[in-house]
């Protein structure tokens, strides 16, 4: 019952709208058209849909165990992740390439789409940031809203693509990155004075 008490409708939002961010799936429609033709026909959206759901979620009740099995700090953690996350935004919003894709194989539902391109490591470290500020209900519900998300885009993305078009892609994916960039400046202030005092 506790569990549930501890619901925020506040929190819950700001985690929702910081795993968006990270995910960024309206940013990647591009590439999961890509995806799409080199897989030889339709991605499944429903395996892809569930298997991120089960790599965030996990990552969310064990992330702590394995942190503190390596002898690392939660804090340490949310700045090393506010670097990863800062990194994505220069992506996003300069069209610089930093970290590298592996689009191709069978399986592509799964590798890369569920993982790394849904569940990656920004959504990762993103989970492991948030349960320093914000209750693991807040952060459940989140992850459940952002996979619904992702679900209805993966059915949709020819749609979108044609409405949204390459500018309006490409306009979205840079607000977006504005956003994950001043999301990292916080999670960066926030918790590396924790760690110097």
């Amino acid at each position: 019952m506790s569990f549930f008490a501890e619901f925020d409708l506040t929190e819950m939002f700001k985690a929702t709208m910081v795993l968006f961010a990270v995910i960024d799936i309206i940013g990647s429609i591009p590439i999961i058209i890509k995806l799409k033709e080199q897989s030889g026909g339709e991605l499944h959206a429903g395996w892809a849909t569930i298997v991120s759901f089960v790599i965030m979620i996990a990552f969310l009740i064990v992330g702590d165990n394995i942190l503190l099995f390596f002898g690392v700090e939660v804090e340490a953690f949310a700045v090393a992740g506010s670097i990863i996350l800062f990194a994505m935004a220069l992506e996003m919003i300069m069209g610089v390439k930093l970290f590298k894709d592996d689009v191709s194989g069978k399986t592509a539902s799964i590798v890369p789409l569920a993982f790394p391109i849904i569940a990656g490591a920004g959504a990762m470290t993103s989970i492991i940031s948030l349960r320093a500020e914000y209750e693991e209900i807040n952060i459940v519900v989140a992850i459940c809203i952002n996979v619904l998300v992702v679900f209805a885009v993966l059915k949709m993305t020819k749609v979108i693509e044609r409405i949204l078009g390459p500018g309006g892609i490409a306009i979205v994916k840079k607000v977006f990155g504005i956003i994950l960039l001043a999301i990292a400046v916080k999670l960066f202030s926030s918790n590396a004075k924790e760690l110097f005092l």
